[in-house]
């Protein structure tokens, strides 16, 4: 089957373009004041994100790639993801944004001379133009936790986007299907661009097991909190309601009651709470009890993509749910084209061969497996990615939101998070054996 464009060079070039001009919107639509406060202690400073992509993009494409000395090693630690904690990094010595926006720039510019000579064959490193494909996808994760931070921060709005299209066509013909048992192909090792954590391809074998045809809704949520979800210990795992209980939480994030009518703020703009729309800002212990109390679970992540990816027919894994091609706005909500998910039941035209729908984009999804290597892993290139996040510390979300990009964005990509985050644009869907 045909993976990707056939161009490496033009592909990486489009993502890279595509990647910094967003990363531009999200950081010109604000002062300077907003892009050196701290917003959260969760998050980093607008302009570390902005400077950290420009460090990435240098270490691996000007310095590995082309074998450049270093432009500014003084500021390397400074931007270091792993040597200083998020809550640490406004009293660091930060470039201002205006150097913060010369250094990503010139960076840029000697990036694209790079990547217009250098050669993309004879080593894993740049094979099919990976590693340009890589920090595309870094700019983009990047992107979206900006996006996270803009969510967070208070103030007036200053984002807009197109409301999502009301779905097309009709409802999923039922609530949840049946996915056959049997073993499939999860991972890849032929996607040019997949991560380290997707690799490689290996044969699983998954019991038969029924599935949410959508996303949770908010509708649905607002059920469990009003038979008293958050007061009964009985749904909860005994970290998750510890959490709950020492931080008073009794709903999903940006939500509140006002005047008896449940509110959210989303991107400094109060609304009540849509209850068509698949259920946003709720962390895994949170999806957890609202599975058990419905008396149903989260599905595994084998589960999760066989769902996905699994096509009954040819016995095949796809790319996505609705084949190999690359997502359209019809087939998924991803790219910040729209600033919310799309109201369940939307992209029929997305929909997996077995009729489930939302698998890609609009809410990460939680499942209810642990973050670990696929067996036969190997990091690379290098073991910070991902290999030091295996365990049960982390667990696994799938699928992608309306904040991800395409390019960071497959049926075999892994995201993974503490079970306590809730300020990231997760949600999920729940499963039962058959």
């Amino acid at each position: 089957m045909n993976e990707a464009p056939q161009d490496p060079r033009e592909r990486a070039l489009t993502a890279l373009i595509a990647a910094r001009a967003r990363t531009t919107a999200l950081t010109d639509c604000v002062d300077d004041p907003d892009l050196t406060a701290q917003h959260s202690p969760l998050m980093s400073p607008l302009v570390w994100d902005l400077a950290h992509i420009g460090n990435m993009e240098e270490l691996w494409l000007l310095r590995h790639v082309a074998g450049r000395e270093s432009m500014h090693p003084e500021i390397d630690p400074l931007y270091d993801a792993f040597e200083h904690p998020r809550a640490e990094r406004p009293r660091l010595p930060l470039l201002p944004p205006d150097q913060a926006r010369r250094y990503a720039a010139e960076v840029r510019g000697r990036v694209l001379d790079v990547l217009e000579h250098a050669p993309l064959e004879g080593s894993e490193l740049v094979e099919a133009g990976y590693v340009f494909g890589m920090i595309a996808q870094h700019e983009q994760q990047h992107d979206e936790t900006m996006l996270i931070t803009h969510q967070l921060r208070k103030g007036t709005a200053v984002l807009t986007a197109p409301e999502p299209e009301p779905p097309a066509g009709p409802a999923p013909a039922a609530a949840e299907v049946l996915v056959p048992g049997g073993p499939f192909t999860m991972g890849t090792s032929a996607e040019p661009w997949s991560l380290d954590n997707e690799r490689p391809a290996h044969e699983r074998d998954v019991a038969p097991f029924w599935i949410d045809t959508v996303p949770v809704t908010c509708g649905d949520y607002l059920e469990f909190i009003t038979a008293g979800g958050y007061r009964e210990r009985r749904w909860w795992a005994p970290e998750g309601w510890e959490q709950i209980r020492t931080h008073g939480i009794g709903a999903p994030l940006f939500w509140r009651l006002e005047g008896g009518e449940w509110v959210r703020r989303r991107f400094g703009v109060v609304e009540p709470v849509p209850v068509a729309e698949p259920v946003l800002h709720v962390g895994w212990y949170e999806a957890d009890a609202y599975a058990r109390w419905a008396g149903r679970r989260l599905p595994t992540e084998p589960e999760w993509e066989k769902a996905a990816r699994y096509d009954p027919v040819s016995g095949r894994s796809r790319r996505y749910p609705w084949g190999d091609e690359e997502p359209t706005p019809a087939h998924a909500n991803l790219g910040q084209r729209h600033l919310r998910p799309a109201r369940a039941g939307s992209y029929p035209e997305g929909a997996s061969p077995l009729g489930v729908r939302q698998l890609i984009g609009d809410v990460w999804e939680w499942t209810s497996s642990d973050f670990t290597g696929y067996p036969g892993f190997r990091a690379f290139p290098y073991r910070e990615y991902s290999e030091v996040f295996f365990g049960p510390a982390h667990k696994v979300l799938r699928g992608g939101s309306f904040a991800v990009d395409p390019v960071a964005c497959r049926g075999t990509f892994r995201n993974w998070d503490l079970p306590v985050r809730r300020q990231i644009f997760s949600g999920f869907r729940t499963a039962r054996d058959a």
